[in-house]
């Protein structure tokens, strides 16, 4: 691991904050870093940004709860970085976050507007006070809608109400999405349904983050390695 210094951090809502870092990285939208905190642990964290490093953590635990504490002028130590990101493809993308899975669509749609795509987003979350980057995402100019369980802001409903809305709003050349994997089994047999392809980003526990310890082995896939993005194609199964 290299160190690296907080430059910035923001705070994103009650448990959530933003970390950017005086690194650059030449990473592409749904690849990870590892970031070490001496005396704590190493964890993987979802990009946000590789230029500079920025990635966005939730305080769940005591490894976030120690990155928490820290501020402008500290130092992490960080490696990476790592995994299969996402490969943009068509004019007209729709990017899907639930939760914390929002960061790495927000590094999908920054990219696809460089590209000059045409990126749409859906935000979900359990209720206002959770939902992420709506103020990003409209900085961008990119078209967002808001879904929460229980209607608190946006639009009540899953992510998988937005989608078919945002279908009938007009096409939708792929899907990318991150979140929690009953959301991504969702949205996987939604766009099955509809036969339209789609990349999702799957979590999973992760250790050394290059294929070797077998920690995020799934059904002979391994996580670090050969995902965490994966694509699905219209005759997938």
């Amino acid at each position: 691991p290299c160190a690296a210094r907080i430059v910035a951090v923001q705070v994103e809502n009650y448990r959530t904050r933003t970390f950017t870092l005086d690194r650059h990285l030449a990473a592409r939208p749904g690849q990870f870093v590892m970031v070490w905190l001496p005396g704590v642990e190493e964890r993987p964290l979802s990009l946000i940004a590789g230029d500079p490093v920025a990635f966005t953590v939730a305080q769940v635990g005591p490894f976030t709860a120690a990155l928490h504490q820290l501020g402008p002028g500290d130092r992490v130590w960080v490696r990476g970085p790592y995994g299969n990101g996402f490969e943009l493809r068509g004019e007209r993308l729709l990017c899907v976050g639930g939760g914390y899975g929002v960061a790495p669509m927000l590094f999908v749609a920054r990219e696809a507007l460089r590209m000059g795509l045409q990126p749409r987003a859906i935000v979900g979350a359990r209720t206002s006070a959770d939902l992420l980057f709506l103020d990003r995402f409209a900085a961008l100019g990119c078209p967002t809608l808001a879904m929460t369980d229980d209607g608190s802001a946006g639009q009540r409903g899953l992510v998988t109400d937005g989608i078919r809305q945002a279908l009938r709003e007009g096409p939708v050349d792929e899907v990318y999405a991150c979140g929690p994997r009953a959301m991504l089994e969702a949205i996987l047999h939604l766009c099955q349904e509809m036969r339209l392809p789609c990349q999702l980003s799957w979590e999973n526990k992760m250790r050394c983050a290059s294929g070797i310890c077998g920690t995020c082995e799934e059904d002979g896939w391994i996580v670090c390695r050969e995902g965490p993005v994966r694509r699905w194609g219209i005759d997938d199964e």
